[in-house]
């Protein structure tokens, strides 16, 4: 079987270079028949498992569709090539072909695509290099703002915020939690904007920074329903634990549902233990 998809993929690639050919009546290269011929030895190496070559296939139909401006296609290819980089293992390589391919989407005036391009790279590098994952998770919450996509923006700096948090990087952290908070806002969805103040809190807590913290909350008061909600309550408890430096009710408000089962990265124990 594997045999048989490598000679098929061989038989396309002489198929694509028979169309880049010239000749007197014809004085052009027929990029888009060889960019054809070369996605379709593409997939017969990848279904032979042959990634490797796989992926050269697809780096020529991402070459060819560029000749031929089709720049949306040439960016599906280089994504493609990403993919086949991330089979093998080698996945800084896998996501520069995917970041190149989302700059692409953009040129073609297709940023949607970029952006979900770019959270998918996100995903993929995330489990071995957080830095890079905030850094791309940052990229694509920025192709959704520029589309005034606020929602797909703010859920992107929310993973970011996440990892920033896990990366000690706190002050940036706060940052960002601020820049989603305030998205959340003018899409009216203030319920999140009350869980993004509660991870405001925590922060800057942890930052050793009470006065910012107590800000946050005061602030979040002029959101519809914060002020007197369980949200709120239990951030002033919290604000009110730091400043006597009771702790035992800091132990309690911490281990309150409320705190307890939030987001992991943001609500543990470590981030809640004042800074005496």
């Amino acid at each position: 079987m594997a045999a048989q998809k490598i000679n098929e993929a061989h038989e396309h690639i002489a198929k694509a270079e028979k169309c880049l050919k010239t000749s007197m009546s014809k004085w052009k290269p027929d990029y888009d028949g060889a960019a054809s011929e070369m996605a379709k030895a593409a997939v017969a190496f990848k279904n032979a498992k042959q990634f490797e070559q796989a992926k050269d296939a697809y780096l020529k139909e991402a070459e060819y569709h560029t000749e031929n401006k089709a720049l949306f296609h040439a960016a599906k290819a280089y994504e493609q090539a990403g993919m086949m980089l991330k089979d093998m293992k080698k996945m800084p390589e896998a996501i520069q072909l995917i970041e190149k391919a989302s700059i692409m989407y953009v040129e073609n005036g297709t940023s949607g695509t970029a952006g979900i391009a770019l959270d998918r790279a996100g995903k993929l590098i995330e489990p071995i290099d957080l830095e890079k994952a905030v850094d791309l998770y940052q990229k694509a919450a920025s192709v959704f703002e520029n589309e005034d996509r606020l929602r797909e923006a703010a859920e992107l700096l929310g993973k970011a915020s996440r990892l920033l948090v896990r990366l000690r990087r706190l002050d940036e952290a706060a940052v960002s939690l601020q820049k989603e908070k305030n998205m959340y806002k003018e899409i009216e969805n203030y319920p999140t904007c009350f869980k993004k103040t509660i991870a405001q809190v925590l922060v800057h807590l942890h930052r050793g920074d009470f006065v910012a913290a107590d800000k946050c909350v005061r602030e979040s008061y002029s959101l519809p329903g914060f002020s007197g909600s369980e949200d709120c309550v239990s951030m002033e408890t919290l604000l009110a634990a730091f400043d006597e430096q009771d702790e035992d009710k800091l132990s309690r408000v911490c281990n309150s549902p409320l705190l307890k089962y939030m987001d992991n990265d943001v609500s543990k124990k470590k981030l809640l233990t004042p800074n005496y």
